[in-house]
């Protein structure tokens, strides 16, 4: 919920190895006329608008807060738990459950706006090999990950529609994901530094 980490892994001949980036950072691209004015929304509080602005957990309560400018109506019983507890929370426990129409039309929006960059990086990459979402927003919203909202974002790249269907998707549950890589990489980092056997 913090921001929108973006990496890549690929094959170097011998094991995987991961390649940082600053996608999220990118600028916010939307694809039609309401993300349009959902972009002018945030830019009257940004110089720049990057996708992280967009796609984090502040980023779905600023959804949020662009559909309740456009007239959204608010649920008193929400009103009250937003002043009370972490609003994007709020936002993404009730958009899941169905029980605040507003919530839910910015859960759907942002899981649309996550498959939308998730494809983007996939053809940037050429990930063939699949891309893995991870993160505690994701996990918190996978019922609305997997109505199809996501997957729809996703192939919605117009020619190249068939390659982003044959592209695999998968979300990543374990929550210690990013420990067991880290693990991972200093395992790799031992192995290549260990003392190496003298031959006769």
């Amino acid at each position: 919920g913090t921001g929108l980490g973006q990496a890549v892994l690929f094959w170097d001949g011998a094991r995987y190895r991961p390649a940082a980036t600053e996608g999220g950072h990118a600028a916010f691209a939307p694809r039609d006329e309401r993300e349009s004015r959902l972009l002018r929304f945030l830019l009257e509080r940004y110089p720049r608008v990057s996708w992280e602005r967009v796609l984090s957990g502040r980023g779905l309560f600023h959804i949020f807060e662009f559909l309740r400018s456009e007239g959204a109506p608010l649920l008193p019983e929400v009103e009250k738990r937003l002043a009370s507890e972490d609003p994007s929370a709020v936002v993404g426990e009730a958009g899941v459950r169905g029980a605040c129409p507003t919530c839910e039309d910015a859960v759907d929006l942002f899981v649309s706006l996550y498959g939308a960059q998730a494809g983007n990086l996939a053809l940037t990459t050429m990930a063939l090999g699949g891309v893995y979402v991870g993160g505690g927003i994701v996990t918190k919203l996978l019922p609305k990950v997997k109505s199809g909202l996501f997957m729809e974002a996703f192939r919605n790249a117009g020619r190249f529609e068939g390659l982003m269907r044959q592209t695999p998707v998968r979300v990543i549950l374990n929550p210690k994901a990013s420990l067991l890589g880290a693990a991972e990489v200093a395992l790799d980092l031992a192995l290549d530094t260990a003392p190496k056997p003298v031959s006769s």
